[in-house]
């Protein structure tokens, strides 16, 4: 345990405790599962200050497309409470349609959500939210308190960690998140 939470490889563990690697992989495998189910009972709920952003999972970019390089990528929404937790759900698409009752499900009226210009997140003050954006496309990452940086830092640490371990098997993507 104490070479999975300094996060070592499987294969580095096998090497250091002379054990079968497949061995180390069936317990990591353990305590990768009960951080997950305990991580399912513990919920996002409440009011506060929230930042929200969408991130692409998936191969690299290919230069020379023109858009944002999202096509055969996974969007991914997010939810972060400042001084809480991080949801994360797959969706089928980052459209207003898709995103808003996810937000209005995990996020009570009165709350404040920061976001980018992203224009799925158009309308949120009808809804009760009060909320500031900030406009990457116009170089402004943040202001005053308003900002989504740690949303983002999350997502970078988040592929970060996934590119290390080569991604998640699609069977596993499957038994963690349900699409919306």
């Amino acid at each position: 345990m104490l070479c999975f939470t300094k996060d070592l490889t499987s294969t580095k563990t096998a090497k250091l405790l002379n054990l079968n690697r497949r061995i180390v992989d069936r317990y990591f495998s353990i305590f990768r599962d009960k951080i997950f189910e305990f991580s399912k009972t513990e919920k996002l709920n409440g009011k506060g200050i929230f930042e929200c952003d969408e991130s692409y999972f998936g191969a690299e970019r290919i230069r020379g497309k023109r858009g944002r390089g999202t096509v055969g990528k996974m969007p991914v929404f997010g939810l972060l409470k400042r001084d809480g937790k991080v949801y994360v759900t797959i969706v089928r698409n980052c459209s207003k349609k898709q995103l808003t009752p996810i937000i209005q499900g995990k996020v009570l009226q009165g709350s404040t959500i920061n976001k980018d210009g992203w224009r799925s997140y158009d309308g949120l003050i009808l809804n009760g939210y009060t909320h500031h954006r900030v406009y990457h496309s116009k170089d402004e990452f943040a202001r005053g308190k308003c900002h989504v940086s740690r949303i983002e830092s999350f997502w970078s640490f988040t592929k970060r960690r996934l590119a290390k371990y080569n991604g998640i098997a699609s069977h596993k993507i499957t038994q963690i998140f349900e699409i919306k």
